[in-house]
């Protein structure tokens, strides 16, 4: 896992939830192998370099973005998510995107945070089961097995 160290007390909240989440699915979840960077644009970077090691087999990140009076969030958000796109495809790896992009800290509380702790949506969770899904869907695919979904 990679994690913005920007707006920490709400990344932080969906790093642990993923984490709880996929120990609680049966993953192993490694603490050594999370980093924190300054921000979201430095996620693709350090997800790459987890991206290529052999003990690694999904990377999650995690951002958090708001909108300000310019179009700087545009830029960050839009390159977090290019560097992760192009660094899950050079690795063949999924890179999961839990970057939140919204428009006030109110928002990505909602979204962040877990509903125990006053969020609505628990988008750690959330990435932490879409990790397990791809992971499933990786298997099937480079196997060559049918899939019981319509593919």
């Amino acid at each position: 896992m990679v994690v913005s160290e920007f707006h920490a007390e709400l990344t932080g909240a969906m790093q642990r939830s993923a984490a709880a989440e996929l120990s609680r699915l049966g993953g192993e979840v490694d603490e050594s192998l999370v980093a924190w960077v300054p921000g979201s644009f430095e996620l693709p970077l350090v997800a790459r370099a987890f991206a290529r090691r052999d003990d690694v087999h999904a990377v999650l990140c995690f951002g958090l973005v708001i909108k300000g009076e310019t179009t700087h969030d545009h830029w960050v958000a839009a390159g977090a998510q290019q560097g992760m796109t192009q660094a899950s495809l050079e690795t063949d790896k999924p890179i999961l995107f839990g970057v939140l992009t919204c428009n006030t800290l109110e928002q990505a509380r909602a979204r962040a945070l877990s509903p125990a702790e006053g969020g609505e949506q628990d988008k750690g969770r959330e990435l932490a089961r879409g990790v397990i899904a791809t992971l499933h869907a990786l298997a099937v695919a480079r196997a060559g097995a049918p899939s019981t979904e319509a593919s």
